[in-house]
């Protein structure tokens, strides 16, 4: 054992004494460790992330301006595609979305139709039982057909968004799941600030101070039980839904979800396609933020419009894509979630911010 620690210390012993500086240095034998020479290299410094380009002063100015001056409760936004900035008043508000939320379960379906789990050929059948209320086109459709109509999932979509049909739409969401499932693809493609009601029946119905009946989807039954009410009672209901709106939606993150879905963030690249293609398509408010689109712009949108009571309307929107003839896009979502200004004055406003956008685009090349 005395050999043994012997041996030990002689072996660490210069190396013990090589770390003491005053004993002076002693040579290293021949098997010692020599540290490498200390070499500096050069790290290459990234350059400074570009700054984003900020919104135009003049765009800001006016959509603020027209907003802050309209008799009741609007928000705005718009976001160029290409370059990332956000104009906003009042956008980050939650309004009622009406058929706005159309978008939703369109980009629902077309995603289920990108993991295969259905797809647009796939024939659909509307009966007397799927009817709605308010605007059901394909009701007549329905009725002549002896209560059956068949078609095909995508010309079903067709419908809901071209024509903002509400049977159309109300087929597709319980094709897909319902709510829930809306819900869950608007939480998995982190859309924010974006609610998904009960359905048409119980949205309608709820917002009128009603318990829905099917019955109320035939004829003028629905008109006729909701003028049945006392006024203090669709006061409360429409005043709650206003306040609260279970559709809300705020215009900044509908503005931006279009921005994404025109990136191809969203969906594939040809349920892109279609759904950009189909909503250019819409037979739906012409006079909206259409009316002031020049000839040459490419426009899809989406409008949505609720029920009026006591000469107030609870949802007046319309929401889109504008694609300028070079390709620069900007979407744009006007949203007037309480009014009694007439319709004229509705469109009035979004015409200012379309002309805005466009003289924005054409002053910044």
């Amino acid at each position: 054992m005395k050999f043994f620690r012997a041996l030990t210390m002689a072996a660490i012993g210069p190396v013990v004494m090589t770390g003491c500086g005053s004993h002076g240095v002693i040579p290293a034998g021949p098997d010692a460790y020599v540290a490498p020479p200390v070499r500096t290299v050069a790290v290459p410094v990234p350059p400074p992330a570009p700054k984003p380009k900020e919104a135009p002063a003049a765009l800001t100015a006016i959509i603020q301006s027209a907003v802050r001056n309209f008799d009741g409760k609007a928000g705005v936004a718009v976001e160029s595609v290409d370059d990332g900035w956000i104009v906003s008043a009042n956008g980050e508000t939650l309004m009622p979305q009406q058929s706005v939320s159309k978008t939703w379960v369109a980009m629902t379906v077309l995603a289920q139709r990108d993991e295969g789990r259905l797809s647009l050929d796939d024939p659909l059948t509307i009966t007397t039982a799927d009817l709605t209320l308010f605007h059901q086109p394909i009701a007549a459709l329905v009725q002549k057909n002896g209560g059956r109509y068949t078609s095909t999932v995508g010309e079903i979509m067709k419908r809901a968004l071209t024509m903002s049909d509400n049977t159309c739409n109300d087929k597709l969401l319980w094709l897909v799941g319902g709510p829930p499932a809306v819900r869950a693809f608007i939480e998995s493609r982190k859309l924010g600030a974006i609610r998904f009601g009960p359905g048409e029946r119980l949205l309608q119905s709820g917002t009128a101070g009603l318990t829905w009946q099917q019955r109320y989807s035939l004829g003028r039954n629905f008109y006729q039980a909701r003028a049945a009410l006392p006024n203090e009672v669709r006061a409360k209901a429409f005043n709650a839904y206003i306040a609260d709106p279970p559709d809300g939606a705020a215009p900044v993150a509908i503005a931006d979800a279009l921005a994404r879905l025109k990136r191809g963030e969203l969906l594939s690249a040809g349920s892109t396609s279609w759904l950009i293609t189909t909503m250019q398509s819409s037979h739906t408010g012409r006079n909206r933020l259409r009316g002031e689109v020049p000839g040459d712009w490419l426009f899809g949108h989406k409008t949505g419009t609720g029920q009026d009571f006591g000469g107030r309307t609870a949802g007046y929107n319309d929401v889109g894509i504008l694609t300028a003839p070079d390709g620069r896009s900007y979407t744009v979502a006007v949203m007037i979630g309480d009014t009694a200004r007439t319709i004229p004055q509705r469109w009035e406003l979004m015409h200012t911010v379309v002309k805005a956008i466009v003289n924005s685009d054409r002053n910044s090349r």
